[in-house]
């Protein structure tokens, strides 16, 4: 008799443990949604092309894209920019609710006159943005948006490995999904779409 009684004790227990679960499970589900497990974004403090210094408030307001990469990239920098333009084109409307964001992985040889430079010779879109800094300033962009960069090689040759993700970030300036590398401009659009529609 005790073990029958124990053994419905222990499965009273376990039913009301997985019952308190899927509660839990529900409650997260229909009230307030849980917090991301990795932040994305956050405070920075860089240069734009023209010298002003800037901060994240520069992504308030409009849907942006914020890429991490280098001027002297040959291929995936200038490839990943010419698709979000594109992208940007193919977004009609609310292509004038988009902005482009690039910063600098590589401050040594990306200062702002080099950076202006080069988003004029890419012919990219009217207020893109090229941002750099000090090394600390650019490594602390990094961080808090989990990008990834490293020098490879010595002397004037030298590249950068970097995360090749851009980030959409909302107009609250907060995270909304990635930009996968490789995706088509038309991808891109769908993707950017999809996000400004809710």
């Amino acid at each position: 008799m005790n073990r029958r009684r124990t053994i419905l004790l222990l499965m009273t227990l376990v039913l009301l443990l997985i019952a308190g679960a899927l509660a839990w499970k529900l409650s997260t589900v229909e009230g307030e949604p849980e917090a991301p497990a990795v932040a994305i974004g956050g405070p920075f403090r860089l240069v734009d092309q023209n010298g002003r210094p800037v901060d994240e408030s520069v992504l308030k307001g409009k849907w942006s894209a914020v890429f991490f990469g280098f001027t002297y990239c040959p291929d995936v920098c200038p490839g990943t920019l010419q698709a979000l333009n594109a992208a940007a084109d193919h977004l009609g409307r609310d292509a004038g609710d988009f902005q482009i964001v690039f910063i600098s992985v590589d401050p040594q040889r990306d200062t702002p006159a080099q950076m202006k430079a080069y988003l004029e010779g890419q012919s990219l879109r009217p207020g893109t943005l090229g941002l750099t800094g000090a090394p600390e300033q650019v490594a602390a962009a990094a961080k808090v948006y989990r990008a990834f960069f490293q020098k490879e090689g010595e002397g004037d040759g030298y590249t950068m490995s970097h995360t090749t993700t851009a980030y959409l970030m909302n107009p609250r300036g907060r995270f909304d999904r990635p930009l996968g590398y490789g995706l088509t401009p038309e991808q891109m659009a769908e993707q950017i779409t999809r996000a400004m529609r809710g």
